[in-house]
């Protein structure tokens, strides 16, 4: 059922009004037609009756027995017989034929014989045989009138031969009886296609009017650019053919992009890739330069024949971003608990030191724990001034711990309770860029650890350094191959089974977007393992 547009009245259909149009139409290219073929019919009577009356006139004219009757004391008695049958035989209405002095010899009315011809015979007396249209003593007719020459080629009479404009416009009249049942018969071919052509029109448009299209065509462009969420609409050949403004903004295209390839949009090769796809995605997440999307795709199909593809696009950005700082509280509260659990351990283990009588080894063994725990939570406070940033490295080095690995923050970080906020860099987006970054490395430090049967250990490094501010993480693990490293930043790219509700191959994905929003670089070497060193320019504007 086609939905009521707002302010649309009774209006002829579209159906209805490119049927009144092709009638209009046809109606007129059939008169035009008929109106042509009528002239031409008309032309060819005419010319047909000027060739009828020369060829009549210039056989009786060459004729012999015509000079031979003209030099008889009567020639009337021989050419009036002589120019009647002629007349019967060849269909003509007169034949008449004279002296130099318009006398004439012959007519088919013998009341004029004797009398003088009535019309031009200036060219004729001449030498010259013409045709004209004039009007005698039998009415308008089309005639021929031709010399006759003796044997010195002297004009000695005349032939004059006519058929008269009644007798042609009749035989006009039954041509044109066949001209308007031709005529007729295409008028009706042509309304009944149109009439064909409409409705089937009208029941692909189901009835509505060209109005009510347009109407309903900017209601529903102006619904698919007001949607918050982003919308394309991809044809069989990838090309898009729609794109709203919520999809332009959160892919970060300029200009519109309809008629151009998904492939030549500049988007990452999974989005690409999930955006053509043939079979249906749902509550995919993928990485774009600048944001965290959620896509869900369905292939369009009519009469069961591809049609192309309908993508949507959620912002997923500040949902990820929140999911990663409530990973970050986790793991602090997972580290406080580590602690607790520890602490109670040791206070046990004190305790129990005191009662066995053994206060010195209690002492020693306190003051070891609380040189080893406090090592790094004074290292952090002295280097580190950003409390979010501090508060991350004090979580993941008890996180750290608990699992055996060794985190070291080199004497050469420092970084100031100002530098981020002056920098205009969101406290968040260090979370995401260090926190990811050292969890890959406690992962990889374990891994190398039970390989090469080395402590784990992860070396942290925070610093400011000729206007940008450098944040270090290495570990020595088994190290990376160079030759992914560009692949290591998309969605997706793991050497870790996947696990939990997002599954791994996110978090460099997360990284590389935090540090391209901020026109940063990242750099991934080898040394023991894996160094990943990370440059944000401190004065560099963030891109939305």
């Amino acid at each position: 059922m086609r939905p009521p547009i707002p302010g649309a009245g009774r209006r002829w259909s579209l159906a209805g009004q490119l049927l009144a149009l092709q009638a209009a139409v046809v109606a007129l290219l059939v008169v035009v037609g008929a109106a042509l073929a009528y002239l031409d019919a008309a032309r060819a009577a005419d010319d047909r009756a000027r060739e009828t009356v020369t060829v009549v006139a210039t056989t009786l004219a060459d004729s012999p027995g015509v000079r031979e009757a003209l030099a008889e004391r009567d020639p009337s008695r021989t050419l009036q017989p002589l120019a009647e049958r002629v007349r019967v035989d060849t269909g003509v209405d007169f034949i008449t034929i004279m002296n130099r002095n318009r006398i004439r010899y012959s007519h088919p009315n013998p009341e004029q014989i004797g009398r003088p011809f009535v019309g031009n015979i200036g060219p004729a007396l001449a030498g010259r045989p013409f045709t004209e249209t004039y009007t005698g003593t039998l009415g308008p007719s089309v005639r021929a009138v031709v010399p006759v020459f003796d044997e010195g080629h002297r004009v000695v009479a005349l032939v004059a031969v006519g058929i008269t404009v009644h007798a042609i416009s009749a035989e006009l009249r039954e041509r044109l009886v066949t001209l308007a049942l031709v005529v007729l018969a295409v008028l009706a071919v042509g309304i009944a296609g149109s009439g064909l052509v409409s409705a089937r029109l009208r029941r692909q448009t189901r009835g509505a009017a060209p109005a009510d299209l347009r109407a309903m065509f900017d209601y529903y462009e102006s619904i698919l650019h007001a949607v918050r969420e982003g919308l394309i609409l991809l044809d069989r050949d990838g090309r898009v053919v729609l794109c709203n403004d919520a999809a332009r903004e959160l892919l970060d295209l300029s200009g519109d992009p309809r008629g151009r390839r998904a492939a030549d949009l500049g988007l990452p090769d999974e989005l690409t890739a999930a955006l053509v796809s043939p079979e249906p995605r749902s509550d995919e997440i993928h990485v774009a330069d600048t944001r965290v999307l959620v896509v869900n795709t369905v292939p369009v199909r009519s009469r069961g024949r591809a049609m192309g593809t309908a993508a949507t696009l959620r912002d997923h950005t500040e949902l990820q971003t929140l999911t990663g700082e409530l990973g970050a509280v986790r793991g602090f509260a997972e580290a406080l608990r580590a602690q607790a659990h520890e602490a109670a351990n040791r206070l046990h283990t004190v305790v129990s030191l005191v009662e066995l009588g053994r206060s010195e080894q209690a002492v020693q063994f306190a003051t070891a724990e609380l040189e080893t725990a406090q090592r790094l939570t004074d290292r952090v406070v002295d280097a580190v001034g950003e409390p979010v940033l501090a508060a991350l490295l004090l979580g993941k080095g008890a996180d750290a711990a608990e699992r055996g690995v060794e985190l070291v923050l080199t004497d050469e970080s420092a970084l100031g309770d100002t530098v981020v906020d002056q920098a205009g860099i969101d406290p968040r987006d260090l979370v995401t860029i260090l926190g990811n970054l050292m969890d890959n490395a406690v992962d990889a430090a374990i891994e190398g650890a039970a390989s090469h049967r080395e402590p784990p250990r992860v070396v942290v490094t925070a610093r400011t350094d000729g206007g940008e501010l450098v944040l270090r993480v290495a570990d020595n693990g088994p190290g990376v191959d160079l030759e992914r490293v560009p692949a290591m930043f998309r969605r997706g790219w793991t050497t870790k089974p996947a696990e939990g509700p997002v599954g791994h191959g996110l978090g460099l994905a997360l990284v590389g977007r935090a540090v391209r929003r901020y026109g940063g670089t990242i750099e991934v070497t080898r040394d023991v393992g894996a160094v990943f060193t990370v440059r944000l320019p401190l004065r560099a504007r963030r891109t939305p």
